[in-house]
């Protein structure tokens, strides 16, 4: 019993594996543990973490969490791995509360992977141009822009083995002595002769497109979903980068040369048809369109698929730098067009991921600038935000002197907001029994729909009058509302993750209430009661009597209903 129940013991073992299972695949059985202690340290990270998160809807609820707002989180002593799992426990909770909790958790979490994944991709980014893992760079890129999934190189690279496996199959079929089934997992070899490279290519195109119907995404071509090496093999279905490094990896696998093409506007890989040593010209390569079920074309043929002619160098290879740069590029022009997600994480993701890799490019420096101010991501109390932005922009100034107009705009309005940072008040607090507010019908919390065009939504603030501007109230075509400008408008957080500014004679109560899949209820509310939101304490400090109200509101609704 005394062996069993020492520190190192079976017993502490076992409460620490029933308290937190998901952390024991991070201990190997032949290490000596002192699980008691290990216990301790994880119960003591477990209520750092907890701590950190409750503080946080105090300090950053009128603003987006800046870059040092995580300070506290870095500064912790303990291994990271039990501070994220206390997250993940967080993000877990059963239920419909702690949504607050939540919120702050996620966005937490979210951070301290994309630092971890960013330090990783940079070290990546140092290997010599010979080294090409195009596969791990794709990887990299996938986890940078969802930290939350479970995204791995090994797990990726056991589906695409599994697929070399069907392939091998299908290739003992063709010739049962081809030199790619003796193959082990891992070698690098290569098979030179070009009849035994088409028998590979060929049995890769039935498996790939014919068996698991893998094929090129024409439908939804402009999702960023098209670019995640994780989402490509779920779905079978990409566009013609990734398309190409899920052939190009197989391919290599199974010993065929193939290299990636940065070609304008389409994607390729090029298969050498000349011999070993000779000069090559572009005429001596056969181009395969991954996207079009492995299609082999002539250069005359490249041309036609990009209705253009083109010189001789955008035919040739490319190093895993430029392959990455071109992924980041799509996934940077998708996050420009982005209209719903009003907080641009994917242009966010897609801008550090680029300047990771080139830090001294101009225009996205000046992009980031103008998205930090597009955002108000502020600090609390320090103005380190805004020194690095100062500093981004003198940077510019650096680099290129003729974007002196641009650098002086961004200073100016930086140097605007920090007096306005000196000038804030106090909270404002709203009272409905206040005489200006006695035309407010609905309260903070409640599931209405639009009467116009029938979203749902949850009301998460109000003016007593509309308080935009005139630009906004007429191209809204406000003054065309029977009650024009002179009505209560609310602020509500729409189903489809769109905030809106909507007048109260467009809004109707939703008998029917269900949740509000919205990035940002948490911020707001801390529980979902099936009927309404309840607000959390900081958006209950400004609305101190709309919780009674929304009470009384329900009650009278589900009255009548019945």
């Amino acid at each position: 019993l005394r062996e069993l129940c020492q520190s190192s013991g079976k017993v502490w073992k076992e409460q620490f594996r029933v308290r937190w299972p998901s952390l024991m695949k991070h201990y190997s059985p032949t290490d000596y543990v002192n699980w008691l202690e290990e216990y301790k340290v994880r119960q003591k990270a477990g209520l750092e973490a907890r701590k950190i998160v409750a503080s946080f809807s105090k300090r950053f609820f009128s603003e987006h969490v800046p870059c040092n707002g995580f300070s506290d989180i870095e500064n912790l002593e303990g291994p990271e791995i039990f501070f994220e799992d206390e997250l993940v426990c967080i993000l877990n909770m059963e239920g419909r509360k702690a949504l607050t909790w939540k919120y702050y958790a996620k966005k937490i979490l979210y951070y301290l992977r994309q630092q971890k994944i960013l330090n990783n991709l940079k070290a990546f980014l140092q290997q010599p141009d010979d080294y090409e893992s195009y596969l791990e760079g794709a990887v990299y890129i996938d986890q940078y822009c969802n930290p939350l999934s479970d995204i791995s190189l090994k797990d990726i690279q056991a589906q695409i083995d599994s697929i070399v496996e069907l392939v091998c199959k299908t290739l003992r079929g063709i010739n049962s002595r081809h030199p790619s089934l003796a193959f082990k997992a891992g070698e690098s070899s290569m098979i030179m002769e070009i009849e035994l490279q088409s028998q590979v290519l060929d049995a890769m195109n039935y498996v790939l497109y014919d068996q698991l119907k893998f094929k090129g995404n024409r439908m939804d071509y402009y999702n960023a979903l098209n670019l995640y090496m994780h989402q490509v093999l779920i779905r079978r279905t990409g566009i013609p980068i990734s398309m190409s490094l899920l052939y190009l990896t197989i391919a290599r696998q199974l010993g065929v040369p193939l290299e990636p093409v940065n070609f304008p506007s389409h994607f390729l890989l090029r298969w050498c048809q000349g011999a070993e040593g000779a000069s090559l010209d572009i005429f001596d390569y056969i181009y395969i369109d991954a996207f079009g079920k492995g299609k082999q074309l002539t250069v005359k043929e490249c041309e036609y698929l990009i209705g253009q002619h083109v010189t001789a160098a955008l035919y040739g290879v490319v190093n895993v730098k430029k392959v990455l740069q071109r992924m980041v590029g799509n996934l940077l022009s998708l996050g420009k067009r982005e209209g719903i997600d009003q907080s641009y994480q994917l242009l966010r993701d897609s801008l550090d991921l680029y300047l990771a890799m080139y830090p001294d490019q101009v225009q996205l420096l000046l992009l980031q600038a103008r998205l930090y101010f597009h955002l108000g991501i502020w600090p609390e109390k320090s103005f380190c935000l805004v020194l690095k932005v100062l500093d981004i922009l003198q940077h510019i100034q650096t680099l290129d002197p003729g974007q002196h107009g641009a650098v002086g705009y961004l200073v100016q309005h930086t140097l605007e907001h920090i007096e306005r940072k000196k000038e804030e008040v106090g909270v404002e607090v709203k009272l409905r029994s206040h005489e200006k507010h006695r035309d407010v019908c609905y309260s903070i919390g409640l599931i209405m729909k639009h009467k116009r065009y029938g979203y749902n939504c949850v009301i998460y603030g109000w003016d007593p009058t509309c308080m935009m501007g005139h630009e906004w109230i007429r191209n809204m075509n406000v003054h065309s509302l029977p009650h024009g400008h002179h009505q209560p408008f609310y602020n509500v957080l729409v189903e489809d993750g769109s905030c809106r500014y909507a007048a109260q004679e467009n809004l109707e109560y939703n008998v029917e209430p269900q949740e509000i899949s919205h990035p940002d209820v948490g911020r707001y509310f801390s529980e979902f009661t099936g009927t309404h939101y309840i607000p959390n304490a900081e958006l209950e400090i400004r609305y101190p009597e709309d919780l009674e109200s929304v009470y009384e509101t329900v009650q009278n609704i589900y009255s009548a209903k019945k």
